[in-house]
């Protein structure tokens, strides 16, 4: 298969699926490297199509999708023993943890996408962090960080900034 048929195919997988998809099941599916599809997500970004890349692989973001949901960024303080609890605080709301970023002195804003919409990604995020002996992104900023959460309508978004007001999380 050549390599425009492979994006289209790629795209065709993304378009399908409603969940990340991870690059090494994208280079079995389509027979070639991981390092493969890579250089074809970096491609396919080049030509302004919508990909986000997170922990859990590639996701093609649908703007109509997304159009009735409402969006917050809570700027959030913990220590990193408190990181599945902050999530949950959101999830449980019925929030859509979108994003982390941090503004670190050197490198400026740092932006990583994480898609946590539920207990369970918020548990798989926290055992990649633990697996894989790594720092979460705010341990640049002791613990200093943001998150762009979605809702379906602004009650649920204040919900989630009560909840984590009163957790200890909030800064203001």
């Amino acid at each position: 298969m050549d390599g425009d048929k492979r994006r289209e195919q790629i795209i065709k997988i993304l378009s399908d699926n409603t969940l990340p998809v991870a690059g090494t099941e994208l280079a079995g599916r389509l027979g070639v490297s991981r390092q493969v599809i890579v250089q074809d997500i970096a491609l396919l970004r080049a030509v302004n199509k919508n990909i986000l890349s997170t922990n859990k692989g590639y996701l093609l973001f649908h703007e109509e999708k997304n159009k009735k949901a409402y969006k917050r960024t809570y700027k959030v303080m913990h220590s990193n023993d408190r990181i599945r609890e902050e999530l949950y605080c959101i999830v449980d709301c019925g929030g859509r943890l979108l994003d982390v970023v941090v503004e670190h002195p050197i490198y400026g804003q740092i932006i990583v996408d994480l898609i946590i919409n539920s207990r369970q990604d918020a548990d798989n995020f926290v055992k990649q962090v633990e697996e894989n002996c790594t720092k979460p992104l705010n341990a640049l900023t002791d613990g200093l960080h943001f998150h762009t959460v979605e809702g379906n309508d602004e009650q649920t978004l204040d919900q989630i900034g009560e909840r984590l007001e009163k957790k200890g999380f909030l800064v203001r």
